[in-house]
């Protein structure tokens, strides 16, 4: 069975909480430290070679999403109940607790996102973009489209978050049986 490719750089090691699941091919390098029942799919990226990534609990990192940050500049880091959607970048930058980051979203650095944001798919938050809480944003680059009401939190971003734990129980189970 392939295993994820977990690397020090520069006396810095990847730092994991309880409960995370990492993905057979997976990439994480460097000053990254993670909280509890995080997940880092298939394909994705987590580079602290040039800085640190700091995530909160409960983030998951989809299937080829890449999350890096830039030498002696940005840091990235991400709150607590944070999803990054498939093939989506985000770079340098702040994002705050409960949003989720849409597939190929790209998110650049100094940006900061608030709390209880959605980030459209495709969209591109450039850097130094504000993104004040509470607003969904979307396009190239992003707007503003709308602010997120009680049923997007719940329907959109808790939801997927809590089912990226679940989704990761599932492999990690078909992993056990496999190795038995």
């Amino acid at each position: 069975m392939q295993q994820p490719i977990i690397l020090p750089i520069k006396d810095k090691k990847p730092l994991f909480g309880e409960n995370c699941f990492i993905a057979p091919n997976a990439t994480i390098i460097g000053d990254v430290k993670m909280g509890n029942e995080c997940s880092i799919w298939f394909n994705a990226v987590i580079r602290g070679d040039v800085n640190s990534i700091e995530m909160g609990n409960k983030v998951n990192i989809q299937d080829g999403a890449c999350v890096h940050c830039t030498y002696e500049r940005t840091k990235t880091y991400l709150g607590n109940n944070v999803s990054v959607g498939h093939n989506a970048i985000v770079h340098g930058c702040t994002v705050h607790d409960n949003v989720l980051i849409g597939m190929g979203a790209i998110v650049m650095d100094n940006a900061v996102i608030e709390s209880n944001c959605i980030i459209a798919a495709g969209a591109v938050i450039l850097e130094g973009t504000h993104v004040p809480e509470g607003t969904i944003w979307a396009g190239v680059p992003a707007k503003m489209v709308k602010k997120v009401d009680a049923k997007h939190v719940e329907g959109e971003i808790n939801r997927i978050a809590n089912n990226y734990i679940m989704y990761s129980g599932w492999v990690q189970e078909q992993i056990i049986e496999k190795n038995m």
